[in-house]
Parts: structure tokens; C-alpha cells; sequence
């Protein structure tokens, strides 16, 4: 067997790293907690449980896919590089401003983020380019040179340039990048063109201040990691999954590390639609849930939905429009503080609320043992049954109930009058309540009914919520994948080599210029293939075109699915039908007698995946014996209910057990409730279908 067959995927998040080691044998995984300080470490440490599990050495790993989540962190608690930002005068104030909305109506004190530049360090030039490329306003070569000495005497880590219309004309940009690079080779420099292409100068301007000042922290992580694996015999390459699903070497991750946002996530929603379309699942819900949020996404026809842009460190972390808006190709999905080390408290009217501070991994739930006093969502559902102490990540992370019952008896039950157990119930109540009111509102913003959709649920936390929230969205089917647990880990496994290539070209299509059109995409064509080839090699690959597009007037676009080809003036009736096919089933309506607008365009290069096998799905089947009989307490029927523990792998296809059940292996807990059955797949799935109305 050669050494490429044997690969890993890693993924860090908020409580544990996650390894799965793809090897002749099988797939091996490894949870870890995460560790603060040296997160390298915990990918060794993870990647070392692995190869023990599968019986290999380290040196014949072939492959390394990583995703992380060091790029928002830094974003999110400012621990980026010393910065500079140079920008067109004028403009100076453009990333402060913001688009001024209010997604607060009535809040006074409205806290906005600050920026990652102060004013004092946000530097302009007498320089103009139009949004056509023309040069209205030549860059002076001692202006230039000025610049360049003030960034100097700053003693600068990085800068950051985003100058007007870059995206349509890069000149100025360069010229200020290469007087830069001569005069320091070892200042990390990002341009507007090269990072975010795209109209906007608000999110072109954040995009590019966000990259440049993670982008010298990143690239020693990266460095780091990449010496570490190799003290360690793993000489393979490293490979990042992006933010859009894809991957990347490790050498374009540190050019452009904010593609690395959502990378973790991302490999979740991969994992997630390789199961979709395995079942044959048109619409489903994606639902992660981990040690610190959950998230929730949208997979049709088997691929996740995607949106070219994303906001990152919010002062009201889980509310819409608080953060910084920059435009970076990513995986759509809508993330609130739901995770099993999420903290619960007493807000100011005497309610429980839950998140979004987390316990994380240190110190971790107070059932950990390792110093955490504050009650959160594992120690409710350790309370509640649904965690069984002694078995809790196979046996690896001993629980204590007793430091449960402190915790929440001490800071949320006597506080409100009300016992230990029902206290529990309220925190976990509330998260799923949360959960699926997020749930409802993701999908009817995206034109869905939520009760048509199968639910996949994966992470540590899902198996454990997953029934209750089908119970509250009124969703007939769940399915739990094999390796669940790790899931956004094995995602990284199936994801493919790609990369989006971006471009702003401002058209009305009434006017549509196929000459201009066709120029970009060739451009575009070649950035993606270029880099998709680093990783991919000679591997088929696959082509997608999308058009952002709009009504005129409108504030903003929607994203086109177009053929990929050489365009002709006259095909500006094919794209106007597209446009209308895609805003009819967004809005259920098109707008007669209004002109139609091209502002960016998209192209995505993929190495081609093989094709997902159809699963053998079981309806029904013979029942498994159980382990023993638990209690826990049902949410849906408000009372505890003796339930059947089986072990996962006795749940082979065509095995079957009746809800209440629980069923345990390493990574994670399944509860199936008392309105639920279950049935294991051809897949190692387990399937959770609904009885039908109860009582």
C-alpha cells in the first residue's frame, strides 16, 4: 500500500481537537482537549491516539488536513500583528463608518466593534482609479516614498492596502506594495486586489485588514506545525480546508489565511452532505454541535450552501450585523452559543440563560474536575442521564456527578426556588429552544419549510440534542453518521481541492459586454486552476460560475448559478433567466420593468470526488439486546423514563431499538426519546424515524 493511502484529518476547536486516520484498515479516531497555549501540540497528541488505534507508525502517514479556528480567535480577542492600513484619501474612515444599520432598532447604547486599525494608524494617498480601471488620479512617486518611511519609523508588522476600484484597476495597489518590498522584504504586506477583488470598499477593506493582521501570527502557527509533524516522522505534506469547503496548501494559507474563518465548520458541512447524498437526501439540515456552538446549515441536492461573505468578531457574538463584515467565499451557516461547555446563568429577570461564554476546555464543565465551578450544558445532561460518568469519551475524561449537582444547585436551583434536576432540565430546555428558533429562522430566510427536511447531526454535543430539536422543528427523520463525534475531522477527508477566484465587474445587462466577461473568466480560471493544481496535481477537476446579480437600485445581490463558457453578447437573455429562476425562488416573485445588475463574479475549480455509493436504508428491523437498563428524563414527556442502552456498533443494518434508548460509544451519546425508534443502515448510520403523534 502507498504512503498517500493513509491520510489524517484535524480539526481544533473550542473544547477538544479531533483527529480521524484514514488507513487500509478503516478509519481510527482520536478526541483530545484542546490545548490553549501550544494547539500543536494537541494535534500530535491526536494524530499519535490515531496511528496507536490503527497500528501504524507516524512516518507512514502520507497526508495531513488541517482546519482551525486560530484565524477568528485572533480576530475575535485582538491578538493580531502591530498594523497599518494604507487607503485612497478620502477614505480614511470608510471601516469605522460601516454601512451605519442599526441591528439594534432601539438600543441607546449600542456597542459597535472596533476597528483592527486605529485612526492613527490608517494612512491615505493622493491616488484615484474609477470604477471602470481608468486612472483618474496618477499615485506620486514622493508620495510613495514618503509612505513608505512612515510606515518604517512605525515599526510595522504588516500593512494593509485598499485603495478605491482596486478591484478593476490593481496598478496603484502594486506600485505601493513593491516600494514597500524593497525597502523591507520581510514586512507582510496583503492588497485589496488580491485578497477580495470585489466591489464594496467596506468588506474589500475589512477583508484585507483582517488577513494581513492574522497573517504573520498564522504563518508561524503554520510553521510551527509543520516542524513539529516533521520531529515527529510525519514529513507529508499539510493541506488547510478553507472556509468554502475546500482544500489548500499550507503555503496559500499563509498568504491568505482569512480563508481560513470557518474552516472547522466548514469540514462538518462536507461530512454532512457526503451522508446526504449517500441517502438520497434532497434537503437537510446540518446540525454541529461541539463543546463550545453549534451550528446549523442548509445541504440541497448533496451540497452545502455557500455565500461570499461572513462576519467575524461581533460585539453581540451571535447577533447579525454586530461584527465585521468581510468578503471571503465560506460555507453559510448560522452559529449560536450552544455547545456541551456552554455556561448557564440568571439573567437580570430571573431567567435561565444559556452561553454564550463557554467553559471550554480549561477548565472545562465542572464535571471535568480540573477547576471549572460554573453550571453548563454537560452538567445538565450528567444530571439528567444522559451522560454516563464513568464512560464519558470512552472512559478517557472520568465524570463527577457530585461537582454537577454543586454547580448547578449553587448557582442557578437555589437561586430560583427549584430543585437540581428540574434546574437542569431549564438549562438543556433552553438550548434546544434556542437551537431550533434558530433553526426555524435560517431556513424560512432561505424560502424552506424546515419540516420537509431529514436532520444530520454530528459533534460531540448533537447525538445528545438532536431528537429533542426534531421533536420542536417537527422534522420527521434524523440521521447520526458513523464517526459522528468527529465528524468535521472525517469532513476534512472528503473534501476536495478547490479554490473560488473572485472578481468585481460592474455591468448592466442591458449592456451586457461578453468580450470584458469572457476576459475576467479566463483570469479567473487560471488563479483557481494555479492553485488547485498545488494540491491536486494532475486530477480531473470541475468548473463553477456564479454571477452576483441584482435589480437596479437594489442594495444588494444574489448569488446566480451560470453555465460555464465562452459568453456572447446575445446571451444576456439566457442570464436574465437564470437571474429571475433564482430570485423567484428566493422571493416567490420577480419584479417586471426593473433593469438588471452584474456586480462580482465567482468561479470555483474542483478536483473531481468520486461519487457517493446509494445506501442500503432500513425501515425497520429486529430488535438488539441491551446492555442494561438507565433512567433519563425524556424533555417531551416531562419525566424520566427507563430507557434500553445498547452499544453502537451492536446497531448493524437491519437492527433496530425502540425509544427511550441510549446509545453509546467513545466519541459521543445518541439519546432516541420516547417518540422515536431507531435502525441502523447500511452505512453504519443510525436512522431515528419518527413513531408518529403521541399523546
Amino acid at each position: 500500500m502507498t504512503k498517500p493511502m493513509i491520510r489524517v484529518g484535524v480539526d481544533i476547536g473550542g473544547t477538544f481537537t479531533d483527529a480521524a486516520l484514514s488507513h487500509p484498515g478503516g478509519l481510527a479516531t482520536s478526541k483530545v482537549l484542546t490545548n490553549y497555549a501550544q494547539p500543536e501540540q494537541a494535534i500530535l497528541d491526536g494524530i499519535g491516539l490515531a496511528a496507536d488505534k490503527a497500528g501504524i507508525a507516524m512516518t507512514e502517514i502520507g497526508q495531513v488536513i488541517h482546519g482551525t479556528t486560530l484565524v477568528t480567535n485572533a480576530l475575535i480577542e485582538r491578538r493580531g500583528a502591530r498594523l497599518a492600513f494604507i487607503t485612497t484619501e478620502g477614505f480614511r474612515d470608510v471601516i469605522e463608518m460601516r454601512s451605519e444599520n442599526r441591528f439594534e432598532q432601539y438600543d441607546l447604547n449600542l456597542s459597535l466593534p472596533k476597528p483592527l486599525v486605529a485612526r492613527e494608524h490608517r494612512f491615505t494617498l493622493s491616488e484615484r482609479i474609477g470604477p471602470s480601471g481608468e486612472v483618474l488620479l496618477a499615485l506620486d512617486k514622493s508620495e510613495v516614498a514618503e509612505m513608505v518611511r512612515r510606515v518604517l519609523a512605525g515599526g510595522y508588522e504588516a500593512v494593509a492596502i485598499g485603495l478605491m476600484h482596486a478591484y478593476a484597476n490593481d496598478a496603484h495597489e502594486r506600485q505601493m506594495a513593491e516600494a514597500l518590498r524593497e525597502a523591507a522584504p520581510e514586512l507582510s504586506i496583503s492588497l485589496s486586489s488580491v485578497i477580495s477583488p470585489q466591489m464594496r470598499e467596506l468588506p474589500r477593506f475589512n477583508t484585507v485588514i483582517a488577513n494581513a493582521y492574522v497573517q504573520p501570527q498564522v504563518a508561524a502557527y503554520l510553521g510551527r506545525l509543520v516542524r513539529r509533524l516533521d520531529e515527529a516522522g510525519v514529513t507529508a505534506p499539510v493541506f488547510m480546508l478553507h472556509s468554502g469547503g475546500g482544500l489548500i496548501s499550507v503555503e496559500t494559507a499563509a498568504e491568505q489565511p482569512v480563508r481560513l474563518l470557518e474552516s472547522g465548520p466548514a469540514g462538518g458541512a462536507i461530512f454532512a452532505a457526503d451522508y446526504a447524498r449517500g441517502h438520497g437526501r434532497d434537503a437537510v439540515l446540518s446540525f454541529d454541535m461541539g463543546g463550545t456552538t453549534a451550528k446549523i446549515c442548509l445541504i440541497e441536492d448533496g451540497m452545502p450552501k455557500t455565500a461570499n461573505t461572513f462576519e467575524v468578531a461581533r460585539t453581540y457574538r451571535f447577533k447579525k450585523g454586530s461584527g465585521m463584515t468581510v468578503s471571503t467565499p465560506v460555507v453559510e451557516m448560522v452559529e449560536i452559543g450552544a455547545g456541551g461547555g456552554s455556561i448557564a446563568s440568571i439573567d437580570t429577570l430571573g431567567r435561565i440563560q444559556v452561553g454564550p461564554r463557554s467553559a471550554g476546555s480549561e477548565p472545562g464543565p465542572a464535571c471535568y474536575g480540573r477547576g471549572g465551578e460554573e453550571p453548563t450544558v454537560t452538567d445538565a445532561n450528567l444530571l439528567l442521564g444522559r451522560l454516563d460518568p464513568d464512560n464519558f469519551a470512552g472512559g478517557a475524561i472520568p465524570l463527577s456527578v457530585a461537582a454537577s449537582d454543586t454547580a448547578v444547585s449553587g448557582k442557578l436551583a437555589q437561586k430560583l426556588g427549584m430543585s437540581a434536576p428540574d434546574a437542569a432540565f431549564g438549562v438543556t430546555e433552553m438550548v434546544d429552544e434556542n437551537m431550533a428558533n434558530a433553526a426555524r429562522v435560517h431556513t424560512v430566510e432561505n424560502g424552506r419549510d424546515i419540516e420537509h427536511f431529514t436532520m444530520i447531526g454530528f459533534g460531540g454535543g448533537a447525538p445528545l440534542h438532536a431528537c429533542r430539536l426534531c421533536e420542536k422543528l417537527g422534522i420527521r427523520e434524523l440521521i447520526i453518521p458513523p464517526g459522528a463525534g468527529v465528524g468535521s475531522a472525517i469532513g476534512f477527508l472528503k473534501a476536495p481541492f478547490s479554490y473560488e477566484a473572485t472578481r468585481g465587474l460592474f455591468q448592466r445587462l442591458d449592456a451586457f459586454d461578453a468580450s470584458s466577461v469572457n476576459a475576467a473568466l479566463v483570469e479567473l480560471e487560471e488563479e483557481a486552476t494555479t492553485f488547485v493544481r498545488d494540491g491536486a496535481k494532475e486530477a480531473e477537476t470541475t468548473t463553477r460560475l456564479t454571477a452576483f446579480m441584482r435589480y437596479a437600485g437594489q442594495g444588494w445581490e444574489i448569488p446566480v448559478p451560470l453555465p460555464h463558457k465562452i459568453f456572447a453578447d446575445g446571451d444576456r437573455t439566457e442570464i436574465l433567466n437564470a437571474f429571475e429562476t433564482a430570485y423567484r425562488t428566493l422571493f416567490g416573485r420577480i419584479i417586471d420593468g426593473l433593469s438588471v445588475e452584474i456586480t462580482n463574479w465567482s468561479l470555483v475549480v474542483a478536483s473531481h470526488l468520486p461519487e457517493t455509493p446509494p445506501v442500503t436504508r432500513h425501515d425497520s428491523g429486529t430488535a438488539v439486546a441491551p446492555l442494561r437498563q438507565r433512567e433519563f428524563y425524556d424533555a417531551a414527556l416531562r419525566q424520566t423514563v427507563r430507557a434500553q442502552e445498547v452499544e453502537r456498533a451492536s446497531m448493524t443494518p437491519g437492527r433496530a431499538v425502540e425509544g427511550p434508548a441510549i446509545i453509546v460509544e467513545s466519541e459521543t451519546t445518541t439519546i432516541v426519546t420516547s417518540g422515536y425508534r431507531c435502525i441502523g443502515q447500511g452505512d453504519g448510520s443510525l436512522r431515528l424515524i419518527r413513531k408518529g403523534d403521541r399523546p
